[in-house]
């Protein structure tokens, strides 16, 4: 179950290079030099169609495989559209890592996402709290498609020798995120409506909930270092956690994004709206141990999100 490094002639397939962090991804690896990466936009191959996949696989017969590719959202999308989000995201895990194992791919990294542990796991939340007790009901379908792709990795590599393995960021942001006004998560939903509320002179901004729940937040680019990281190791763990390490209350991410943006009005809350989870903060101390951290700071990352933000809106490339 032990692999080689990476060799830069070797091809690698990004599944859902199309995103934030797929293309994060193959901006990272396109920088360390590598040439041979495959690709498919959602036209050319849904990866929710098996036969289509396997079809793909064949065809290309990637030596690696990274699984960017997702149906994510917010807690209103989450809530609104679960039978959505448990389908597509285990159609997706299902059918690429069985093509891949048929296919004979040497490595395949799995992203996952923090939410997979329970609501109530000690904090920070340890790779060992996975299944140890009920999810946060919000993003309880998505959730447990992240955990089958999980364990299928686990379970592909337990039986055949497969080298799949999965990694859990937590909380992303980033250039080239999805800005929908109800659908997106927080730090870009709130980026774009303090945004808003700057230029259209509104002196508040509402934020659901009460402003107290703690989140861990990473920019996509620190990610894709940590998935360039893990596509070296020999070895790797089964699934390891990806963070920076601290957390903030969703007020606090407020005042930092107003801040950023130049927003100089109230922010005010509506606690009769949900709050999620109350904390979610990763123990990244395994993925550490292999040698990786974190560098960019929240308001440096938040600060060149914003300009990116800017940047995409004038170009109409805006995700929304």
């Amino acid at each position: 179950m032990e692999g080689k490094k990476l060799d830069l002639g070797e091809s690698i397939f990004v599944a859902g290079h199309g995103g934030m962090v797929g293309s994060a991804i193959l901006r990272n690896l396109r920088e360390k030099g590598h040439q041979n990466l495959l690709t498919a936009d959602r036209k050319e191959l849904d990866l929710r169609e098996g036969a289509a996949v396997r079809s793909y696989f064949n065809e290309h017969r990637p030596d690696h495989v990274v699984v960017a590719a997702a149906k994510v959202g917010g807690i209103h999308a989450n809530a609104s559209y679960p039978a959505d989000f448990i389908y597509d995201n285990l159609a997706i895990a299902l059918n690429v890592i069985q093509a891949a194992h048929e296919s004979g791919v040497q490595r395949l990294l799995f992203l996952g996402s923090s939410c997979i542990y329970p609501r109530d796991a000690a904090q920070p939340m340890r790779e060992d709290a996975l299944l140890t007790g009920p999810l946060e009901k919000t993003n309880e379908a998505y959730a447990l498609a992240k955990i089958a792709g999980l364990k299928l990795c686990q379970f592909y590599r337990q039986q055949h020798g497969s080298l799949f393995y999965s990694a859990m960021p937590t909380n992303l942001y980033g250039p080239g995120d999805y800005y929908h006004p109800e659908n997106s998560h927080v730090i870009p939903a709130l980026l774009r409506r303090i945004h808003e509320a700057k230029e259209q002179r509104q002196p508040v901004v509402t934020l659901w909930g009460t402003g107290s729940p703690l989140r861990e937040f990473l920019h996509v680019d620190d990610l894709a270092e940590a998935v360039f990281h893990l596509l070296q190791l020999e070895n790797p763990p089964d699934w390891v956690n990806v963070g920076s390490g601290s957390d903030i209350s969703i007020l606090e991410l407020a005042g930092i994004i107003s801040r950023v943006v130049g927003f100089n009005g109230e922010i005010e809350l509506d606690p009769t709206k949900p709050d999620g989870t109350p904390r979610k903060l990763l123990d990244i101390s395994l993925i550490e141990e292999t040698g990786w951290h974190p560098v960019i700071s929240l308001e440096e990352g938040l600060t060149s999100t914003y300009q990116s933000f800017l940047s995409e809106q004038t170009t109409g490339v805006l995700r929304t």
